[in-house]
């Protein structure tokens, strides 16, 4: 009932508005996204088009040669805008209404950092044999296609305290990979 309400809500954009919010979304972040994080900002956030638009334009614009995909080491795929994507945006942007892109201006000015973090910063864990948690805690970076900055295992001893460890890792992961690689690896 709540996704029929919110749906109901949404602006009825015509496919061109659609592409042209996503090309301006992904030109304003400056990084590749995830799919999720694309869906996350664009409709479950700010409800400037419907799950299902979105989706089926971010492919089409991909399919364009718009917005180029590629995967990284866990085969997560990220999106990002080409050079005929910001072309295409320079030359069709002011069909935004320019509320909008004021608002996707102020919302990744705001948010930029917070999902660099998201997709950077993982966290997993899992039930261990013994009966405590593993968790897996990692640094990912978009220029390090194929494998971690950073990655290391710990053992929990509850569900709680994985949880938590994961939780914590999303806002103090640059910290404990500074602190670590000074110990280790930086020369003096």
């Amino acid at each position: 009932m709540e996704q029929r309400k919110k749906e109901a809500d949404l602006p009825i954009c015509d496919p061109m508005t659609c592409k042209l919010i996503i090309l301006f979304t992904l030109e304003k972040m400056e990084f590749p996204l995830t799919e999720n994080t694309i869906f996350d900002i664009i409709y479950y956030r700010n409800n400037w088009m419907s799950y299902m638009d979105c989706k089926d334009y971010l492919y089409k614009l991909v399919d364009s040669n718009l917005v180029y995909k590629t995967e990284n080491y866990d085969s997560e795929e990220r999106f990002n805008i080409t050079y005929d994507g910001r072309n295409c945006l320079n030359h069709f942007y002011s069909k935004i209404p320019l509320s909008l892109r004021e608002h996707i201006t102020e919302y990744t000015r705001a948010n930029r950092m917070h999902f660099k973090r998201s997709q950077e910063y993982v966290s997993t864990f899992f039930k261990s044999e013994d009966g405590s948690y593993i968790v897996v805690l990692k640094i990912r970076s978009d220029t390090l296609q194929n494998e971690p900055i950073f990655e290391i295992k710990i053992k929990a001893p509850s569900r709680q305290s994985a949880i938590e460890a994961c939780k914590k890792w999303q806002e103090q992961a640059h910290n404990a990979f500074e602190s670590i690689y000074e110990l280790l690896i930086e020369e003096n």
